[in-house]
This record gives C-alpha cells, structure tokens and sequence, in this order.
C-alpha cells in the first residue's frame, strides 16, 4: 500500500506551492496601502518613513515565507526556546534599554531599534500553544494546570509595565486571556478574575504614572484639557469628520498635512486615511482586514493538530487586536495607547511580529494534515 504524502515529507520546494498564497497577496496589499499612506504623511516623498517600510516589508515578507515552509513541529519542540530569548531580551531592556521620551523599551542594533515587547506577542502565543497541546480537556479543567500559563503570561506583563508600556502589558493579557478560552477554560474563571480586576481598580490607580491618569480622565471627557492631553482625540475626531463619504483626495488632507494631527506616521494614520478617502476608504481597509481575518480562521478550523490550531486562532486575535485597538483608539471610543495598525502604520518591529504572525498561520496551511505528538514527534 502506497503511503499519502504529507507536507513533511515534501521538499522545500514543493512546500512553495503549498503555500495560500492569496493570504500572500492580501498581506503585500495591506501593506502597499501602508506604503502610500507613509507617502503622503511625508508630503509626497519615500524619506523618512515609506522606504523604510518597504525595505522592513521586503525582509519580513521573505522571513514569513521561510517560517512557513518549516516543519510546523520545529516550531513547537522549540516555542519554549523562542520565548525564552524574548523574556531574556525583555529583561535586558530593563538593564541597558535605549530610553526614548521617558520610555525604555528599545534595543539598539546598530542603525536599528528593536522592541522586544512587540516580538513577545507572537512567542507568547507560541508557547502557550505549545503547553495546552500536550493537554486533554480534563486537565484543563484543573486550576493547577493553569499555574504555569498564568506565570508564562504574567512575566513579561509585569516587565513590560515597568518600561513603562501599560499599552502592551494590556495587550498580552488580554491575548493571553484569548488563548486560554480558546484552550477551553470555562467562562466562570474569567468572569471572577474579571470581577476582582473591577474590584481592584481603586487600589491600583495611585500606582499609575501621570500620563496614564491623564489618558483615561482624557478618555472619560476629551474636553478636560483639549490642549494637551485631550489634544490628539480632538484632532483625530477632526479629521475623521472632515474625510465625509469619499475624503478630501490623496495627499489632500488639511488636518494632517497642516501638522494639526500628531503622530499621523504611526497612531493616527487611520485617520489620515480616513480623511484623505472618506467613509469609502475606511471601510476599505476594514474589508480587507476581514478577508484576511477569515483567511485565518478557515486555516484554523482546518488544520488537524491542537497546536497548530491554537497557534492559528492566537494569531488571528493578535491581529484583530492590532486593527480594532488603533482605530477605537483614533475614533476615541478607548484611551489612547500607542498601538500601531497593522501594516499600515510605521514602524519596523511591529510589522516583523505580524509578517511572523502570517508566517505561523500559513506554516498552519501548509502543515495542516501533520500529525503532531505531545512533545513535537510525529503522531
């Protein structure tokens, strides 16, 4: 009898066309938006930000392919390893990190600046993908099991506030917290960690720095002071506003252009967007963002191992947290944070961590049919 060809038993070649690469051409697409936008933020020249785009592009679009073509149990026999060296490059910024506006959160690489905490969200979704592998439904129902995840999340949380990046640190909870419903903790777990988390906010606001009091009471009323703090969502709101159904033309935008909107390279490039093609465009890219979204969670559903997966499922969380926390954030339905959007916005650490992130759903794809032992072995 003729044994049936898996995609581990494929050479590296042959694995090339197994890649889903309309999931390929919907990221360089996404992307290509970004690079515009980038364009027109620095008034219609590639300097500073649009060729550095496309060069980080460049090397993340050849690493997202690489990672897809590896064995997916590679991945997971090292997931620990990876996240190791992310904690270890966490916990160098706390020592020797470049600062940058009273924040230390880089690592300077020569010309290039890295932030660690960006990469920590994909490993971090990696091992906890890996622990609940090896585990049946009845031990996840134990709550000793659930000790480990809960340090795995909680270490470079409580690390990354101390950068300080409440922003980030919220952003791996909320990831982490993602992973392990998807693991299937029950709902009532949540629900009182969520109730104690209420309970416990009165005790931690003294312990918050200025600047983030300043955002939530800026969140709460944009017009408690509209010339600092509140100044960014009352721009952003402008600008927004301003765009109506079909936007002012590229590179016609009066709010960004005129240097009213900050940050409009990184944060607030939606609204840049938004502004120069309208409702339309917005929506545009909101489409776009879904088919990818959907892309994802038909790999997901396919793929025949646990780890696998969950790896698939966690990566389309950590992008759709990416999208909606930006642009609630612009629309001041949510304090400002400083997350960037996907693809589009600045920023050469965060678009590695999602090309990576595209990387791992598409190694899903090609290796959905492997069998995956409990420790990485094939099954």
């Amino acid at each position: 009898m003729m044994r049936t060809r898996t995609p581990s038993d494929m050479r590296l070649a042959q694995k090339f066309w197994q890649v889903n690469w309309a999931l390929v051409l919907l990221v360089t697409m996404a992307a290509s938006i970004g690079f515009a936008m980038l364009y027109s933020a620095a008034d219609g020249n590639l300097s500073p930000w649009a060729s550095k785009q496309i060069v980080v592009f460049s090397v993340g679009l050849l690493m997202m392919l690489t990672i897809a073509v590896i064995d997916i149990r590679f991945w997971m026999r090292y997931a620990y390893v990876c996240y190791a060296i992310t904690l270890g490059l966490l916990v160098y910024v706390e020592f020797f990190g470049t600062e940058i506006n009273n924040a230390q959160r880089w690592i300077k690489f020569g010309g290039f600046q890295v932030q660690p905490s960006e990469f920590m969200k994909i490993t971090l979704i990696m091992v906890l993908a890996r622990y609940f592998h090896r585990l049946n439904i009845e031990d996840i129902g134990r709550p000793h099991f659930l000790i480990i995840p809960l340090l795995l999340i909680a270490a470079p949380v409580l690390l990354i506030q101390r950068q300080p990046d409440l922003g980030t640190a919220l952003f791996l909870v909320i990831c982490g917290g993602a992973m392990l419903f998807l693991a299937g903790v029950r709902i009532w777990k949540f629900v009182v960690v969520l109730t104690a988390t209420v309970a416990a906010l009165p005790v931690a606001w003294p312990f918050l720095r200025d600047y983030q009091k300043d955002r939530i009471l800026t969140f709460l009323s944009s017009d408690v002071d509209p010339l600092k703090e509140g100044y960014h969502i009352m721009q952003s709101k402008i600008a927004l506003g301003s765009g109506g159904l079909f936007g002012r033309g590229f590179m016609q935008g009066t709010q960004s252009h005129l240097k009213f909107l900050p940050e409009r390279q990184t944060d607030f490039i939606f609204t840049m967007l938004a502004e120069e093609f309208g409702l339309v465009g917005g929506l545009g890219l909101l489409g776009l963002y879904t088919l990818l979204l959907l892309y994802g969670l038909s790999i997901a559903l396919r793929c025949q191992n646990q780890f696998g997966r969950l790896l698939a499922m966690g990566v389309i969380v950590m992008f759709f947290l990416y999208a909606f926390i930006n642009i609630a954030m612009v629309m001041g339905l949510i304090p400002v944070v400083g997350l960037p959007l996907p693809l589009i916005s600045f920023g050469g650490t965060a678009m590695i961590t999602v090309l990576a992130g595209f990387g791992f759903l598409i190694c899903v794809s090609v290796h959905r049919d492997v069998r995956v032992g409990r420790h990485g072995e094939g099954g």
